[in-house]
């Protein structure tokens, strides 16, 4: 049963990028946000790191709604057609002790049959939810890397396919114990890292309100379907990016490697991601293109995670900050 990473090319769309996009976008924001309290401009980047095919790194404390934003996003879709064996929403609960084949699954032995099955582990879903991965151990955090970048996982030299589309949200402690810092390469491939925040006081009322009875989630149901967002998914490509605007974000990339208070900068890598988002960003607000402030608005939350310093106390986002102050959209 190989596979390899799934492709949308060749497969052609109706749909075109512009302002007839973002009601449709506005649809699934609202459905999403009648059952969880979220920052309106925060879920146009987690929608957009989806369309992009990135993954997204939550940095928060506990009960603010990351599970609810996981499941509200796989239950705001209509799965169908070849999606009816696959789970739309898993989530994952990292532990310390928790093992490889725990995540990616494991070969079982079928004794009626004598022939081995493979049992999938809760990796295999739509959308994930991989909450406190630093409290893995580093060989448990590695099972993600072939997920995050080839969405596929390889068990005893076999090689499965995740289901398309695949999203992982996960959340990382910011302090505590048995804690396992993620190495800077497996950080490099979430497209953003932003936190939740808590809510204002008229939208906590609300939350109480809401969700202090059982039937929270009566009236919620999918509002767009899977053809759908695989169309999202392959507009991105079709948002003009100008070469003066890459030409700026290679810039910005480029100086965090030269500043005396960052140790390692963004890698290239972290160049394609922040384009890409940009673009994804770009086509959820109803946009054609990308100018240089939407490149500067989504900055920091798609490369301070890929940073590492000098002194760890050091902020990462004042050096960005910095860094987008001092490198002139225009070359001088």
């Amino acid at each position: 049963m190989e596979a390899t990473k799934k492709e949308h090319t060749g497969k052609k769309t109706l749909l075109q990028p512009g302002p007839a996009i973002r009601p449709m976008i506005q649809k699934l924001m609202d459905n999403i946000r009648s059952v969880i309290y979220i920052d309106e401009k925060k879920l146009e980047y987690v929608i957009a790191a989806h369309i992009a095919g990135g993954h997204v790194m939550l940095a928060d404390s506990h009960g603010v709604g990351k599970t609810s934003l996981a499941r509200a996003l796989a239950g705001s879709i209509q799965w169908g057609n070849n999606s009816g064996k696959d789970i739309s929403f898993s989530r994952i609960q990292c532990t310390v002790d928790l093992l490889p084949q725990d995540i990616l699954g494991y070969n079982k032995i079928d004794g009626s049959k004598n022939a081995i099955s493979f049992h999938k582990g809760p990796i295999f879903a739509h959308f994930v939810l991989c909450d406190e991965i630093n409290l893995l151990t580093p060989k448990t955090q590695g099972s993600f890397f072939q997920a995050m970048e080839e969405q596929s996982v390889t068990v005893e030299g076999t090689t499965y396919n995740l289901p398309d589309p695949f999203f992982i949200i996960s959340t990382m402690n910011l302090r505590g114990a048995h804690l396992f810092p993620l190495p800077a390469p497996q950080l490099d491939r979430f497209m953003l890292q932003i936190s939740l925040g808590f809510p204002r006081f008229e939208d906590e009322v609300n939350i109480i309100a809401q969700h202090g009875r059982t039937d929270g989630w009566k009236n919620f149901k999918p509002v767009t379907n899977e053809k759908t967002l695989n169309e999202w998914k392959l507009l991105v490509d079709s948002i003009e990016i100008h070469p003066d605007v890459i030409d700026y974000i290679a810039r910005l990339v480029r100086e965090t490697r030269t500043n005396p208070e960052v140790q390692t900068g963004a890698s290239p890598r972290a160049g394609v991601k922040i384009s890409r988002m940009a673009r994804a960003l770009a086509f959820v607000r109803g946009q054609r293109y990308i100018t240089a402030d939407t490149v500067k608005e989504i900055f920091i939350p798609a490369c301070a995670h890929r940073l590492i310093m000098n002194d760890p106390v050091q902020s990462r986002e004042k050096v960005l900050e910095d860094i987008l102050k001092n490198i002139p959209v225009e070359r001088r």
